[in-house]
């Protein structure tokens, strides 16, 4: 099998499917390790459920720091709310705050641990498929036949373009998204603990690691951010635009931002508007490759790591390439798209309006459905309705 694409989706299918009993080489277009902004995610209880069916959880909750409750503050810097967040009696399913370069690393040095092989400087160009394989051609004038072709190629996927040429291209989403980190701020919170703001002018959140760091986070709706602006302004410069965003609130936001250093970015949250073709006989999207959503849910990482597990079982199941990818996409695109759809509508509301947060401090129930569905030692289940 060949996978386009080493980053987290492609490198976790590699994992799956090789603990499955296939033979498996990732094919990853950057010339070393990936390319990577500096921005952290949060890994959610689904996502580390996902890492432990295929043995790597381990290896992931040694990095960054557990998050196990949200604090929501209004603009007047009031709490509105507290809750728990998913499974803190379970080191390896807690939620945990790391940086996107630590988790794929750390995916990567697992992949080599088991032999599965990684080529990297491999840019696709296009690809062949016949009925009795599927050939990957590069830019370097080279090729790879398979008997199987997964589309792990992130939010400007080559093989999306190829599979589907008539879906949409990722767009803008509405909102830049900042990413910090200081060691200067000291905000009062809680170890353990996601803060979430929702601002006059922007959606913020912090967080502040094990070690005394704060990593932190800004959505601001407006003008997607030019190339040229980004590569040209100074992370001074972003603070000084971010400041009066920021401080027109009781928040501790402001302060946050004005005690960071030269260490923060700024990307375009970008999405991938639902209904693209993910599959072909022997070609299937996963990831962002398939269902880039913005970043609002903080969902996108997890759900790319659920498609490696509910692929490789689909396919140790289902007698027929083309059976498994269909019964992959029956099981993944309803869930996906409920996140694409949630994510785009937090991106598109007021910042104020954002996140929701249950009053009561329930925790939220476990989905046993989903816990089935990753479950690597029960047989993957057979997919209500059709696509």
């Amino acid at each position: 099998m060949r996978i386009i694409g080493g980053g987290i989706a492609g490198t976790a299918a590699a994992l799956a499917l090789h603990k499955a009993g296939f033979h498996v080489t990732v094919h990853e277009a950057h010339p070393d390790t990936g390319e990577d902004i500096g921005a952290f995610l949060t890994l959610a209880s689904n996502g580390m459920r996902a890492l432990a069916e295929i043995d790597a959880a381990e290896a992931v909750a040694a990095l960054g720091f557990p998050i196990t409750t949200m604090t929501v503050l209004d603009a007047s810097g009031a709490e509105l709310a507290a809750v728990p967040l998913g499974e803190p009696g379970h080191r390896l399913t807690r939620y945990r705050c790391l940086r996107r370069a630590e988790l794929a690393a750390a995916l990567r040095a697992e992949a080599r641990r088991r032999g599965i092989e990684v080529r990297h400087g491999a840019r696709l160009t296009s690809v062949t498929e016949t009925d009795a394989d599927i050939t990957a051609h590069f830019a370097d004038g080279t090729g790879a036949t398979g008997d199987l072709l997964v589309g792990a190629d992130g939010t400007h996927s080559a093989v999306r373009a190829w599979l589907d040429p008539a879906a949409p291209a990722a767009e803008y989403a509405g909102q830049r998204v900042f990413y910090g980190y200081s060691t200067a701020a000291a905000p009062s919170s809680g170890p353990e603990r996601i803060t979430m703001v929702r601002g006059s002018g922007a959606a913020f959140g912090y967080l502040v690691s094990s070690g005394g760091e704060t990593y932190w986070f800004a959505r601001v709706p407006g003008p997607a951010a030019s190339p040229v602006e980004v590569a040209g302004t100074t992370p001074a410069q972003w603070r000084e635009w971010l400041a009066p965003l920021l401080g027109a609130d009781r928040t501790p936001a402001a302060g946050i931002v004005a005690r960071t250093g030269d260490r923060l970015m700024v990307t375009n949250a970008l999405h991938v508007a639902p209904g693209a073709r993910w599959r072909t006989r022997r070609a299937v999207l996963i990831g962002d490759a398939a269902h880039a959503a913005s970043p609002a849910t903080g969902q996108g990482a997890s759900m790319a790591l659920e498609d490696a597990v509910v692929l490789a079982k689909a396919l140790r199941d289902t007698p027929g390439a083309a059976a498994a990818l269909a019964r992959f996409e029956r099981h993944r695109r309803p869930r996906t798209e409920q996140n694409t759809a949630a994510s785009a509508r937090l991106t598109a509301g007021p910042p104020s309006a954002a996140p929701q947060a249950r009053p009561d401090g329930a925790r939220p129930r476990v989905d046993e459905d989903l816990l089935r569905l990753l479950a690597w030692d029960v047989p993957l289940p057979e997919p209500s309705g059709a696509v």
